[in-house]
């Protein structure tokens, strides 16, 4: 099984998140993990979609529970 490697607008696509979204997260140090190809400004940034997926899923409120 693979965990194949998302760029932001992919995530874009595939789960609505606006790529400005995500790097407004990232410089503000939230937002789901990413990788970095390397430590310069202009460095290309990709998601595994599983980080995409357990983010999203801590997130996730249940409803009927108790009160937040």
């Amino acid at each position: 099984m693979t965990d194949p490697l998302l760029t932001p607008k992919d995530v874009e696509a595939e789960y609505g998140i606006d790529a400005q979204t995500l790097a407004n997260w990232r410089w503000m140090g939230m937002g789901p993990d990413y990788i970095k190809t390397s430590p310069a400004r202009s460095a290309r940034v990709h998601y595994r979609r599983s980080a995409i997926d357990r983010w999203l899923d801590a997130r996730t409120v249940q409803t009927g529970g108790t009160a937040a």
